[in-house]
């Protein structure tokens, strides 16, 4: 096990604050409407039901924590467990079993909103994934099929070849699929391996969670330009303690096609460099080590630029620390430190992984 890292309650309270204000964000009118012609057409549609498994990811400073980005199928929810019991899923605590219980509950509530109250249980579960059992996360998949079946509901992992798909609905070994747990990082479905997905959950046929919208509303990271925005946010009708959460937490992003490219090389050091459709920090360029010729080989209009905020480093100097905060809706489910060199994402190095959690005043 990991040794326990300390988190103080202002700086949990703060990163809460900063989740919840973002959800009530996203529900506003206002904001829905600024963002509509930026949307994609899958993004437009509303499929009536929110994304399980939202994660928040921040970095801790001495002013209080920074928000780096939102993703809507975070992993790690379930492996975090061993970090306070290091053989689960062989054997359990009454905490984990209460966690997953929680975790559960969220699908039962996606079933509830898409069904109209119909249902809270879904009969077939797909967990869906490109070529599933390669991926790094595999194992935790597993865990999460092993989770519905207990809960009484089919479940599988399955690459998007092994569906039949398209506007009558989704199907797996001749079975219809009302529910697809999603952690295939096409966000838009764009791919055409994806093109009968698309179709299925345009005409309502299944419960796809995450979802397009909610991707679009939240984790895309062209939003944290316009949270950093206090211009733009004057015009959603926040209240000031809103705007200045936001405003505190959010570090200042832009487009790269709106910044002065050699003002911004002189001051590359200040920024990181993210491609705006990225995931697990892949293409992720710190500006005090990108090269002059990859610099300007960046792409404008799909490169984030974000104040840089670096992270913290653990007691033994070695490893680097973030928080990511798993939730539904308004809800927190958890908060799991990571400890990792290198991509946040690999945990390939000796002490890597996710710490316990000891709040502290």
């Amino acid at each position: 096990m990991l040794p326990e890292m300390l988190l103080s309650r202002s700086d949990l309270r703060a990163m809460i604050r900063v989740m919840r204000t973002l959800y009530r964000l996203q529900q506003r009118p206002a904001y829905r409407l600024q963002l509509a012609a930026e949307l994609p057409e899958v993004a437009r549609f509303d499929p009536g039901h929110a994304s399980v498994m939202m994660g928040y990811d921040f970095h801790l400073t001495p002013e209080g924590p920074r928000l780096i980005e939102v993703n809507t199928n975070a992993g790690g929810a379930l492996l975090a467990c061993r970090a306070y019991h290091p053989t689960f899923p062989a054997t359990s605590t009454e905490r984990i079993n209460r966690y997953q219980t929680r975790l559960l509950e969220t699908f039962a509530r996606e079933m509830h909103l898409f069904s109209g109250g119909r249902t809270t249980r879904p009969n077939q579960v797909i967990i869906l994934d490109e070529e599933p059992e390669k991926q790094y996360l595999a194992e935790e998949m597993h865990v999460m099929r092993g989770l519905f079946n207990r809960w009484g509901v089919e479940a599988a992992l399955a690459d998007p070849s092994a569906l039949d798909m398209g506007e009558e609905g989704v199907f797996f070994q001749g079975k219809t699929v009302d529910m697809i747990y999603n952690r295939h990082c096409d966000f838009y479905l764009d791919s055409p391996e994806l093109a009968g997905l698309r179709a299925a959950y345009l005409a309502g046929r299944l419960c796809l969670t995450p979802n397009p919208r909610t991707y679009a509303l939240l984790a895309d990271k062209r939003r944290m330009t316009l949270w950093s925005d206090p211009a733009r946010l004057a015009d959603l009708g926040l209240t000031e303690s809103e705007r200045s959460t936001l405003q505190t937490a959010v570090p200042v992003s832009r487009l790269l096609a709106q910044m002065e490219p050699d003002s911004l090389w002189k001051e590359r050091k200040r920024w990181v460099f993210k491609p705006v459709t990225a995931f697990g920090s892949r293409g992720v360029l710190l500006g005090d080590s990108i090269s002059r010729q990859r610099f300007q080989g960046l792409n404008p209009d799909t490169t984030l630029v974000q104040q840089f905020i670096p992270p913290t480093a653990a007691a033994n100097g070695r490893m680097k620390v973030d928080w990511r905060l798993f939730a539904y809706q308004e809800q927190l489910l958890g908060v799991a430190p990571r400890l990792y060199q290198g991509q946040v994402t690999n945990f390939r190095e000796s002490g890597s992984g996710y710490a316990p959690v000891r709040l502290t005043q």
